[in-house]
């Protein structure tokens, strides 16, 4: 039961957030490549990206493909290899990434809306030694 509870709930998630995105232009994969980008300090290449992605290559670059198309990242070239792209965030990305960071917080005040402030402090917590005690394991 619990499992089929937690189900729905990520699904219903998902769905809420895919809604919000939707006027922002971007997909969900997208959405994670972008944020991945810009995590790291320097700009990344692309089997840096699909490492961390846990996807293969040709994935990233189907992802990249849309995000320059749409001025949200650049192709740039490594100062150390001709043969190696590395992958930078613009100013468009950045600000995309704003818009769906305020995206993914109205999607999860939309599920949390049920809760009193005392039981969403107790499913964090939850939440969060559930996320600690995993494995890293991939499904």
């Amino acid at each position: 039961m619990l499992a089929e509870q937690l189900l729905r709930l990520t699904r219903r998630l998902h769905r809420i957030q895919s809604r919000q995105l939707e006027p922002i232009g971007i997909t969900p994969a997208q959405f994670r490549l972008l944020r991945t980008v810009a995590s790291y300090d320097a700009a990344p290449r692309m089997a840096d990206l699909a490492q961390r992605l846990d996807v293969v290559p040709r994935a990233v670059t189907t992802l990249v493909d849309a995000l320059e198309a749409s001025g949200r990242v650049r192709r740039a070239p490594d100062p150390d290899s001709r043969r190696v792209v590395r992958i930078e965030i613009t100013d468009e990305g950045r600000a995309t990434l704003r818009s769906l960071r305020n995206a993914r917080r109205a999607a999860a005040e939309e599920i949390l809306t049920p809760l009193t402030a005392g039981q969403r402090e107790v499913l964090g917590g939850l939440l969060s030694a559930l996320v600690d005690g995993m494995t890293e394991r991939r499904c």
